[in-house]
Formats: C-alpha cells, sequence, structure tokens
C-alpha cells in the first residue's frame, strides 16, 4: 500500500541529519508535519529548510503534530528526548532513531507510551533505526548525497515496514544489522569515513614538514587519494596495495620510523598501525612472502616513545 503523504511524520532534531532527510523526503512527496528542537530559533530555520508548511514545535508537542517520528539527535541523547516524547499526551505510533551505534532499545522510554521492539511491547507500535550510512557535513551536502545510500535498519514490525519505505524513497539500499552487531556495523562506518579524514590530516601534516606548503599539500596529495581509493572500491583492497610494505622494502620503512620520530605521537601510532594492517594485507596478496622484519620495524618502541 503507497502511504506516501498520508502519514503525519515529525523529526527531532535540528541538525544536519535531521534536516537533510526531512528535506529530501518532503521533495518525495511525504508529510512532513513538524520539526522540534531546544532552540526555537534554530527550529524555525531547520523548518523552513524543510519546506513550506512544516511547523517548529517543542519536543514535548512533536507526538500531537505526528503518528510516525524521525529521532536525529547525538547518541548520548537518545534516552532523554524519548522520555520527553513519552510524557505527551498523544501516543507515537513508530519512532525510528538515526544512530549507528544503537539499537531500538535506545528509544526504550517510548516503550510505556505507544512504541516497541521485541521484548518492548505497548498499543502495537513499533521502534527501530535508521542510520545513514554517508558522512554528512552540511545540511545541503547530505541532501544531495543521501539518495543511493545504504541504510543501517534495525527493526519489526512496522517500523522495520517504515524504515524500508522511507529507504526506498530515498533510491537507498537497505542493510538489516542484528541489534548486538550495530557497534561492530558503525565501527566499520566510521573508518571508512572519520578515519579517513584522519589519515589524510596526518599524511597533510607531513607532507608540510617535509617542506611542501600548507595550501600545496592536499592538492599535491588529492590524485593520490582519490586513485587510492577508486582502486580499493574496484578491485578490492588486497589488489589495490602497492608501496614499500607489499614490496617487502624495510629500509624504507626503517626510514619512516626514523624520519617519525619528531611528529606527533598520534601520527606515529597511526603509521604503525596502518602499516602492520598492511602487513597483514600484503600477506594476503603474497602468502609466502616474510613480512616479519617489517613488523617488527612497526612495533618496537623508538627511543621517543620511551621518553
Amino acid at each position: 500500500m503507497n502511504r506516501v503523504g498520508k502519514i503525519r511524520i515529525g523529526i527531532a532534531g535540528t541538525g544536519r541529519v535531521a534536516q537533510a532527510l526531512g528535506r529530501l523526503l518532503h521533495q518525495r512527496g511525504h508529510l512532513i508535519t513538524a520539526i522540534a528542537g531546544r532552540d526555537l530559533r534554530r527550529t524555525s530555520e531547520a523548518a523552513a529548510f524543510i519546506g513550506m508548511n512544516v511547523r517548529s514545535v517543542s519536543l514535548p508537542d512533536l507526538p500531537r503534530a505526528a503518528s510516525h517520528v524521525i529521532v536525529a539527535v547525538p547518541d548520548d541523547a537518545l534516552p532523554l528526548v524519548a522520555r520527553t516524547l513519552a510524557g505527551s499526551e498523544a501516543p507515537i505510533r513508530v519512532a525510528l532513531h538515526t544512530c549507528g551505534s544503537r539499537g531500538p532499545e535506545a528509544l526504550a522510554g517510548l516503550a510505556e507510551r505507544g512504541a516497541s521492539y521485541g521484548a518492548l511491547r505497548s498499543y502495537g507500535a513499533s521502534l527501530g533505526t535508521l542510520h545513514p550510512l554517508q558522512t554528512i557535513s552540511t545540511r545541503e551536502q547530505g541532501a544531495a548525497d543521501l539518495p543511493g545510500s545504504y541504510f543501517g535498519i534495525t527493526a519489526s514490525g512496522e517500523a522495520l515496514e517504515w524504515a524500508l519505505e522511507i529507504c526506498g524513497a530515498l533510491d537507498g539500499h537497505p542493510l538489516v544489522i542484528a541489534p548486538e552487531r550495530r557497534p561492530l556495523y558503525h565501527a566499520a562506518a566510521v573508518m571508512a569515513s572519520n578515519y579517513i579524514v584522519a589519515m589524510i590530516d596526518a599524511a597533510a601534516m607531513l607532507m608540510e614538514r617535509a617542506g611542501v606548503a600548507a595550501d600545496q599539500a592536499l592538492p599535491a596529495l588529492a590524485p593520490l587519494i582519490e586513485a587510492s581509493v577508486r582502486n580499493s572500491l574496484n578491485s578490492g583492497p588486497v589488489q589495490a596495495l602497492t608501496g614499500p610494505i607489499e614490496r617487502g622494502d624495510e629500509q624504507t620503512i626503517a626510514s619512516h620510523v626514523r624520519a617519525l620520530g619528531d611528529a606527533p605521537e598520534s601520527v606515529r601510532n597511526l603509521y604503525r598501525s596502518a602499516g602492520l594492517h598492511a602487513a597483514n594485507i600484503a600477506r594476503r596478496k603474497s602468502p609466502g612472502a616474510d613480512r616479519s622484519k617489517i613488523e617488527s620495524l612497526l612495533t618496537e618502541e623508538s627511543p621517543e616513545d620511551e621518553g
């Protein structure tokens, strides 16, 4: 049954994810009735960004405006938001949160007021999660990049049905994740996004230490980064791996370790940890090759580490 434009959707939260999801669903014919946040001015701005006729309301008033709610707030705020929504006289029929690492239990406070998951049942409503597997740095970028993304879903019953509807409305692809495995799923997402950013930042820092001007470091690295990501995605990490660890070039790795002696500790640790995993990949690519000397170079402490 096509329910587009028939169910009243409310959004709890005014951050980038909340606004991007709200705008996209509104543009695709879904009835976004209201958005709620702590700051009235910010909430009004978010409502205007999502689209016409979207009201800005307080969090306790959101259940009166919507039967289905998307909770897009920071992870640690989920329990408080759930309890606040549960305090309304109007029960919520379905609630989905957008947190990557936590399951529907994060909204357990709503189970007392008409929402459920697993053993948490009341009035036949549902709780679930709908996590966009996408980096969202601004609301505009999120609205542009969310369509076609994958979504980590943990839900059952009507919550699962609604999560799949939203995923389909965004031309997305569902990934059904067991509740107990969401931390692993989210750790993978963090490594594929945030940690790549950290790696690029560390590489740029080392380029500057090598004498490259700050405004040239990232442009110089960009073709290498883009080709490495493209090759990894197209051919797989094992086939894409190149460089001194893949070649077994011990002297080069030793020179890197020495040169990194006065680099920030976080950069040294990042180089060594990534190198050890690269050695693991190299072993899979060439099972007979010996990488033990390289692994020793990457694990032994230097004088700077000891001091």
